[in-house]
């Protein structure tokens, strides 16, 4: 099913494709954690992958998406996203994004997430990261800043994930929206083409997602829209892009699922996934 077996939707005209993200060369293997950041200035894709390490990626000036089992994470500017060793995984990112990552080691992390978390990257915890990946510090500078960031490293206050459905009775829906979050065709269009009721294509949702259809929908789109606010993407037109009939409608749907506004997405304030 093409895209919707990446995990993510349309791929970026002029993306670039890399086999995964890597420890930094030359990094000792006696430290805890080890820290860096590149600006592609390309869509990159990378593909499925994992790590032998615990992995904490962040972005600036752009979005992340990552394909984690049957969700797609979004990783929009202020969070970031924590993927255990072994996690298998795959992302974008958009063409401006500045992309930091921070390797962990797992005998060495004295914190434990249960699974693939969003995480809060607050000023403190960045600029941490940060002193980390810089050259220069002795033994014990690293392992006092080491030790801040374990005292800081909590999840979003709420954890924002799109569950693909993975079920064929509306994997086609689901490849459609993918491909046009703005697809605007309900329950009854999608009944008519599948040639099943209204009814399984509602019960399919529930069971596959947890959400209704329209519920799902409203989630992608969300998704989408992070993207394209952290891209400089004005409101009105993410609304028109979205298929919504007018900005208002769009703000309402955007704050329901966020909690905040598109324009506190737009102007960097920190807020909770949802």
């Amino acid at each position: 099913m093409g895209d919707l077996s990446l995990g993510t939707w349309r791929r970026d005209p002029g993306t670039v494709v890399r086999r995964g993200v890597s420890v930094p060369d030359g990094a000792p293997a006696a430290l805890t954690i080890v820290a860096e950041s590149e600006v592609p200035g390309v869509p990159t894709e990378w593909s499925p992958h994992s790590h032998p390490m615990h992995l904490l990626v962040w972005v600036r000036g752009g979005t992340l998406t990552s394909r984690i089992g049957n969700r797609i994470f979004t990783v929009p500017p202020g969070f970031g996203l924590w993927l255990p060793a072994g996690v298998v995984h795959g992302g974008r990112l958009t063409a401006a994004a500045e992309l930091h990552d921070a390797f962990f080691a797992p005998e060495r992390t004295p914190v434990e997430f249960a699974g693939p978390t969003s995480i809060a990257v607050t000023p403190l915890l960045e600029s941490l990261l940060l002193r980390l990946a810089g050259t220069g510090l002795d033994a014990g500078a690293r392992a006092r800043t080491e030790a801040v960031v374990f005292d800081v490293l909590d999840p979003a206050e709420r954890q924002f994930a799109l569950e693909l459905p993975g079920d064929p009775r509306i994997d086609t829906i689901a490849e459609a929206l993918l491909g046009n979050p703005a697809d605007d065709r309900g329950l009854p269009e999608w009944a008519a083409q599948l040639g099943v009721s209204e009814r399984t294509i509602t019960r399919a949702f529930r069971e596959a997602t947890g959400l209704s259809f329209a519920q799902w929908r409203q989630a992608l789109r969300v998704h989408e829209a992070l993207k394209l606010l952290s891209e400089g993407v004005d409101v009105g037109s993410v609304s028109e892009r979205l298929g919504y009939s007018q900005p208002s409608t769009f703000i309402a749907a955007f704050r329901r699922v966020m909690n905040v506004t598109p324009g506190a997405v737009m102007s960097g304030i920190p807020y909770p996934l949802s």
